[in-house]
């Protein structure tokens, strides 16, 4: 089993000094071997988050989550991740293929019962 990395192209809604057009790379990362049940989501100039893959997965079809991490699908093409820590709240808007392209590679790192969910993916 190996570790599943990938860049994705996002943008950040926040109080920060980001342009409302500018994307910005947002790491994503599966590590079957310290948690096969959890992705992360690292942001420009902040710690990863880490969260159920499920959550994600569950997220890109109907509004999912609570507490921490909320994930929904926005509009045909695109999807929200939203982090709530105590210092704010952080939303990030993904394009949804990126995000199915990442959970694909990361069902092929880790067969189905050894992390998680058996469903398949699809656009």
């Amino acid at each position: 089993m190996s570790v599943v990395e990938q860049y994705a192209r996002a943008h950040i809604v926040s109080d920060a000094d980001i342009a409302d057009d500018e994307a910005v790379p947002v790491m994503l990362r599966y590590d079957p071997e310290t948690d096969p049940r959890s992705v992360r989501v690292g942001l420009p100039g902040t710690d990863e988050w880490t969260f159920s893959r499920a959550l994600l997965e569950q997220g890109l079809r109907a509004p999912a989550g609570s507490g921490e991490v909320r994930v929904w699908p926005c509009g045909r093409v695109q999807a929200v991740v939203e982090f709530h820590s105590a210092q704010g709240v952080s939303v990030v808007q993904f394009e949804t293929k990126a995000l199915l392209r990442f959970l694909r590679r990361t069902y092929t790192a880790t067969p189905v019962g050894r992390g998680g969910s058996a469903a398949q993916l699809q656009q």
